[in-house]
């Protein structure tokens, strides 16, 4: 199952769980002052922990990262399309709304986007 790469701009490296070398496809998309970070699981193509289990700790590497300012981003997550005949692996994309508590973003919440909120993000 490999990722089209319509989905992400480069492959990110990251601490996963337990600091278990990870990737994850990555796109940041620059909306007035709000920077939209899109993380993609990469399946097969990634050895470590998916980008769901690692929660608010991908968000801040990402931003630490990128220099970004984490109160001006809209953090998605992205479980893209593979083609495969598992409706598990169709396409479905998740904002990722979340709290901070000493610059760590905790309290996910996931809201699945429909089609339209998708193209009106990206």
């Amino acid at each position: 199952m490999k990722v089209p790469p319509k989905y992400y701009d480069e492959i990110f490296d990251f601490a996963g769980q337990w600091d278990m070398p990870s990737k994850c496809g990555l796109k940041l998309i620059q909306r007035g002052d709000t920077t939209i970070i899109l993380t993609t699981e990469l399946y097969q193509d990634n050895p470590g922990s998916s980008i769901t289990y690692t929660g608010g700790s991908l968000i801040k590497q990402v931003c630490d990262a990128k220099k970004l300012d984490i109160n001006k981003i809209t953090y998605i997550e992205c479980n893209p399309d593979t083609h495969s005949k598992l409706s598990f692996y169709d396409e479905e994309m998740f904002r990722v709304k979340f709290d901070l508590q000493d610059g760590m973003p905790t309290n996910l919440q996931y809201e699945q986007l429909t089609q339209d909120e998708i193209k009106n993000l990206l």
